[in-house]
């Protein structure tokens, strides 16, 4: 049984980068205040867009040590950053957002730590800036479970035809935007060719990596037409990346200087704490956590990739295991015979079966069963058997990663509940006209994203009467300080709210025009801005 451990290997320091100062903030809409009464309104490890659909796991890692950190990774990171960090509102506001809430960094922490020191030599390998080790806490809160409405999903937020792009598998078994070793690779590919792209400059190229280079390279090319400068700050972008690169400086500020902000950051070992393991075949992952000494839960945490109730049958056959415990599953996995790695039914095929059928009925698929009985087609003979691999355990004990997504994503309406049966050429336009209800509003309810393709035949809720569309959302009341260049309408627009409200909760009059360092009130859906 060969055991990999993840390599150790230091290279020279990253080059600096050269940061452009904005000329101006009048792109910049909200005040520190503001900032941090809005995010104070979200709910601690969460975002508007990011759902966790998992409970976060203590991991066994460190079980035969003291506990003591005594060579700290933050040490390593901390030398090697080299970004130049602006002094200006956006950047302060998330800076200090970071430093007014350490739970939040602790618990990110505690996640990061089974993965962030294989993060941190992948980057120093390919002499990545080592900001970047920082980005999963900007994406994901360092969740490699995490998904968005937007379908985007793991660690690194690749939504599914750019992690193909850059070689990332996924099928029924397994996804590898959740691998943490492979979609760490596939960000650093990626990464390297946006900032390939935009001629080095690490601003532009994160902003690209959130909102897509096309979009970047538009607000450049609508800069330079203007007359105007091309850099990150004073390009006109969606919302989310106008505050996506300042998150991450703010954060990279604190990791660089954390006394300064009164932070202490939870100390992570400067060592390899996991191993990936090659397991050789298909293994059922309740055998897998038995032998390793873990539980299920606990396994399925280092090992996120994993769909189902195994291994992928044709790969990838390899687990990522705590170091400590690698040398116990090996011993394990070597006294087992290979008919055992797996539970195997006897069907006999009845009238009216076919392989689909019975494949969903064994949670398994088509392609294993005609693979494990050499069959080179669909076609089945009534009377005959097949031999079928099942979970050695009763499903309810295994991690069904999509079901728990499901389940985490579909939100309960108001209203009257009816069940739509999806038929050929349906549209979730289409549908939601139906029943007058919007598009947006079935997707949450059914738990996908609304650019999700739907399968014919698919069941989906409909809540009519009362949509949830106006009693969504996290309200709070803010002051915002009027600037130079600042309209009602901008206002509205920027905060989502209508402009017939700004009057009204201000007693104002939109004949008037609006003066620099006005203070108005403003009721805001922090989850909508």
């Amino acid at each position: 049984m060969k055991k990999i451990i993840l390599p150790l290997t230091l290279s020279a320091l990253v080059g600096c980068q050269h940061v452009n100062q904005p000329k101006t903030e009048q792109n910049l809409p909200v005040n520190s205040a503001s900032r941090t009464d809005i995010y104070q309104a979200l709910l601690t490890d969460e975002s508007a867009d990011v759902i966790h659909p998992k409970q976060d796991v203590d991991i066994p890692l460190n079980e035969n040590q003291d506990g003591l950190v005594v060579d700290n990774i933050w040490d390593r990171i901390r030398a090697q950053l080299t970004f130049e960090i602006p002094d200006n509102s956006k950047v302060r506001a998330h800076r200090d957002w970071y430093a007014k809430h350490p739970t939040y960094l602790d618990r990110v922490a505690k996640r990061a730590e089974p993965f962030i020191y294989y993060i941190t030599e992948e980057l120093e390998k390919h002499n990545m800036p080592m900001e970047l080790v920082l980005l999963p806490v900007v994406e994901s809160a360092y969740d490699p479970f995490a998904y968005s409405h937007g379908s985007a999903s793991g660690m690194w937020q690749f939504l599914s035809r750019t992690g193909k792009s850059f070689g990332l598998h996924q099928d029924w078994w397994y996804d590898g935007r959740r691998d943490v070793a492979a979609s760490t690779q596939a960000a650093i590919k990626y990464l390297k060719y946006l900032n390939k792209r935009f001629d080095g400059d690490w601003l532009l190229a994160l902003a690209a990596y959130n909102s897509g280079e096309g979009r970047v390279a538009k607000a450049m090319r609508d800069n330079a037409r203007k007359g105007r400068p091309t850099d990150f700050w004073n390009l006109r972008l969606p919302k989310e990346t106008r505050d996506y690169v300042p998150k991450l400086l703010g954060l990279a500020a604190i990791v660089k200087d954390p006394q300064n902000y009164n932070v202490e950051l939870y100390p992570i070992n400067n060592e390899p704490v996991i191993s990936s393991v090659n397991i050789g075949s298909q293994l059922d992952l309740s055998l897998a956590a038995k032998l390793s000494g873990l539980t299920v839960d606990e396994l399925h945490a280092l090992n996120p990739g994993l769909n189902r109730w195994a291994t992928p049958p044709n790969g990838p056959h390899t687990l990522l295991l705590p170091t400590t415990k690698v040398e116990q599953f090996s011993q394990a996995l070597e006294q087992l015979d290979s008919n055992q790695r797996l539970s195997w039914q006897r069907y006999k095929i009845k009238s009216g079966d076919s392989l689909s059928v019975i494949a969903k009925r064994y949670n398994t698929t088509v392609d294993v069963i005609r693979e494990t009985n050499d069959l080179t087609n669909n076609v089945i003979v009534t009377g005959n058997y097949l031999l079928i691999p099942t979970a050695t355990q009763s499903l309810d004990r295994y991690t069904s990663y999509e079901q728990v997504r499901l389940n985490k994503l579909s939100k309960k309406g108001e209203g009257s509940k009816v069940t739509h049966t999806v038929k050929h050429g349906d549209t979730l336009w289409d549908i939601g006209k139906l029943y007058n209800v919007s598009s947006k509003d079935i997707a949450k309810w059914n738990g996908f994203a609304p650019k999700d393709m739907l399968k014919l035949g698919q069941k989906l809720t409909i809540w009519t009467g009362n949509t949830s569309s106006n009693k969504q959302g996290v309200t709070r009341n803010i002051q915002y300080k009027v600037k130079s260049g600042d309209s009602l309408a901008r206002i509205a627009s920027r905060f989502n709210v209508k402009i017939k409200d700004i009057e009204k909760w201000n007693n104002l009059s939109r004949k008037k025009y609006l003066q620099p360092g006005q203070i108005l009130k403003l009721s805001v859906n922090v989850t909508s801005i």
